[in-house]
């Protein structure tokens, strides 16, 4: 009986190492494929900032463009009602 002991804990003892081998290993693999992944994902996440920067500055430009022709349009309302004043102060 004492033998059958003996195997089960040298079994457990086994088992309990594998996984810890096991454990270290998939570390070990993330670690490299993080490491191979690391450029790709580098590239991509830079790309896709460009891009989303370019929508914004697209967007930027077209709300300041559509602002700008509103206060352009009031600047020009405000120039003739200027004019209209000063030619009525004039005669």
């Amino acid at each position: 009986m004492s033998d059958d002991n003996e195997s089960t804990e040298s079994h457990e003892t086994t088992d309990t190492s594998g996984t810890q081998d096991s454990g270290a290993k998939a570390q070990d693999l993330r670690d490299r494929f993080k490491q191979f992944a690391q450029p790709f994902v580098d590239t991509v996440d830079g790309k896709l900032r460009d891009q989303v920067d370019k929508r914004v500055d697209h967007r930027v430009d077209e709300t300041m463009s559509a602002r700008l022709s509103v206060i352009e349009r009031a600047i020009a309302d405000l120039d003739r009602s200027v004019k209209d004043l000063q030619e009525r102060l004039d005669s």
